[in-house]
């Protein structure tokens, strides 16, 4: 399995439930690097975002040879009882559980804070890109469906809709088993990706079963999926410019 070295930081507002991604962590194997994205524009002049006390400047580059501190708290320690449990909910081999694995896989999300992360998956020689997350929003659906979660198959084909007639989020995509059962949403942060794939071509999005954990495993880490998508012309995953670096050129200019 190979390590993504960039992981994206968003954010959500507690208000709006809506999430925009604000800052961007690479590693290349001896320093990592953190940057505000210029997605924290937007976060600032809807939902009035406060730069992260770990990083109080918008415009500066943070380096460090350790794991920043605002990453390093969401990862489980491996000397807690049940890492190895938490490892294999997240189906990452042993031994190839570094942090920036386990962040990219796991989202990092806590109860006590609005922040989450995800990875930006590199394309593999066949151009074909890949995509691990755990399935949102289960807490809200009805028990048949949970049990048809407990149900799936590693590897088995769900389906993606688009529900155009929700009235709490008209962007909501959802998935679907063969036999027509909601078994979880999209993360809204990775949805504009998905959007534009399924718009580029439909066809070559394929949202399979990576693994189900059943209980007592916590809901947010029931629901392990895999998306794959095969890019054609110039697509580039996470591309546009709410994911660039935020630089002084940009603070000038909205000023």
């Amino acid at each position: 399995m190979k390590t993504p070295q960039t992981l994206f930081l968003a954010w959500q507002d507690s208000n709006s439930r809506s999430w925009f991604p604000i800052g961007r962590l690479t590693f290349d194997g001896t320093r990592y690097k953190f940057v505000y994205t210029q997605g924290v524009k937007a976060a600032e002049r809807m939902c009035n975002f406060a730069p992260l006390s770990s990083f109080p400047h918008l415009n500066e580059e943070y380096t460090s040879t350790q794991l920043f501190p605002v990453f390093s708290n969401r990862l489980l320690p491996r000397s807690r009882p049940d890492y190895a449990s938490f490892r294999q909910w997240l189906n990452i081999p042993e031994h190839e559980d570094d942090p920036i694995a386990v962040l990219a896989r796991s989202g990092g999300q806590r109860e006590t804070d609005t922040l989450t992360v995800f990875p930006c998956p590199e394309p593999d020689a066949a151009g074909q890109y890949q995509l691990h997350f755990f399935v949102h929003g289960l807490r809200h659906l009805p028990q048949c469906a949970i049990e048809r979660i407990n149900r799936l198959e590693p590897g088995e084909k769900l389906w993606l809709a688009h529900e155009f007639q929700n009235s709490y989020d008209s962007q909501a995509l959802t998935f679907h088993s063969e036999d027509h059962h909601i078994v979880g949403y999209c993360p809204r942060y990775l949805r504009n990706e998905v959007f534009e794939l399924l718009e580029r071509d439909p066809s070559s999005v394929i949202l399979k079963v990576e693994r189900v954990n059943l209980p007592p495993t916590p809901l947010q880490f029931r629901l392990l999926c895999q998306i794959t998508a095969l890019c054609k012309d110039d697509f580039r995953s996470f591309s546009n410019p709410e994911y660039q670096p935020l630089n002084q050129e940009d603070l000038m200019a909205a000023v």
